[in-house]
C-alpha cells in the first residue's frame, strides 16, 4: 500500500512493489484531463505558482538571447524546454495526491514533502533530466554549426530559418530531437510521479515508465501528442500559455499515473 498519510514526507525505507503496467484507452486519457482540469479548478493557487518557475524561466532565457542578437538560439532551446517540465510538475503531482487522498493542503504541507524529496531519489532523477536536456542543447549547437558554421549570420532569424540551409536543419534537428523525445518521454512519463508515491529507485522508476508506454504504444503515443501540442501552443504567446497547459497536464499525469500503476488494494 502506498503511504497516504500527512507525514508521507518521510517514506518507509523498504522498497515498494511495482504494480504490473495496467492497459488503458484513449478513455482514460480524457478522464484523466478531466481529474487534472478539477484539481487545478480546485487548488489554482498552486497550479499557478509552480507554473511560475517555468514561465519566468522561459521569459529570463528569451530575454538574453534577444539581448545578444542571437534569437535564433532560442529555438533549440525552446524545443527541449518541456524536457523539464515534468521535474516542474512535483509539486503539482503532490498536490494532486493530497487531493485524491483528502489531506491537508497547505503551502507549508505541499513544500515540506516537495523538499523531503532531497533525500530520495528525485535528486537522482532531476540530474538525469538536466543532462539529457544538457546534451540536446549540444546536438542542437552542433547540428547549427554543421549547416551554419562556415556562413555569416545575416538578415533576420525567420529568413535565416527559411533558407535552403534553415529548412534542411530543421528537418534534421526535427528528426534527432524527435527521437531523442520519445526515448526520454517513455523513460520519465511516470517516473516522477512513481517516485513520489513509492519507496523506488530512479532507475527502476524508468524501467516501470517504459514498460507503460510498451504495454500501450497506441494509447501513450497519443498522450505525447497532447502534451506537445499544449506545450507548444503554451509557449507560442510568450510562455503565458503555459500556467494553463502546465498545472492541468501535470494533475492529469497523476490521475494517468494511478491508472498505468493502480495502488494496491
Amino acid at each position: 500500500m502506498t503511504d497516504l498519510s500527512p507525514q508521507s514526507a518521510a517514506r518507509p525505507a523498504e522498497p515498494s512493489r511495482i504494480p504490473e503496467p495496467a492497459a488503458i484507452t484513449p478513455q482514460d486519457l480524457r478522464m484523466a484531463l478531466a481529474s487534472g482540469w478539477h484539481d487545478f479548478r480546485r487548488a489554482p493557487l498552486y497550479g499557478l505558482l509552480f507554473s511560475a518557475v517555468y514561465v519566468l524561466g522561459g521569459l529570463i532565457m528569451y530575454a538574453i538571447f534577444a539581448a545578444a542578437a542571437a534569437e535564433y538560439w532560442f529555438i533549440p532551446i525552446a524545443v527541449g524546454f518541456p524536457i523539464l517540465a515534468p521535474f516542474a510538475a512535483t509539486g503539482l503531482y503532490e498536490v494532486s495526491r493530497r487531493l485524491e487522498a483528502g489531506l491537508p493542503l497547505s503551502l507549508g504541507e505541499v513544500f515540506s514533502v516537495i523538499f523531503a524529496q532531497k533525500d530520495r531519489q528525485v535528486p537522482s532523477m532531476a540530474m538525469f533530466i538536466l543532462l539529457v536536456f544538457m546534451f540536446w542543447v549540444f546536438i542542437a549547437h552542433t547540428i547549427f554549426a554543421l549547416f551554419f558554421g562556415l556562413s555569416p549570420i545575416t538578415g533576420s532569424t525567420w529568413s535565416m530559418l527559411l533558407s535552403g540551409n534553415g529548412l534542411m536543419m530543421l528537418l534534421v534537428g526535427g528528426a534527432i530531437g524527435g527521437v531523442m523525445a520519445g526515448m526520454f518521454y517513455a523513460l520519465t512519463v511516470v517516473s516522477l510521479p512513481l517516485l513520489l508515491d513509492r519507496e523506488v529507485d530512479f532507475i527502476s522508476a524508468m524501467i516501470a515508465s517504459f514498460g507503460c508506454v510498451s504495454r500501450n504504444p497506441v494509447t501513450m503515443a497519443l498522450w505525447a501528442a497532447l502534451i506537445a501540442a499544449a506545450l507548444f501552443l503554451g509557449m507560442l504567446a510568450m510562455f503565458l500559455g503555459l500556467f494553463i497547459a502546465l498545472p492541468v497536464f501535470g494533475h492529469a499525469t497523476w490521475h494517468l499515473y494511478r491508472r498505468l500503476l493502480p495502488p494496491d488494494a
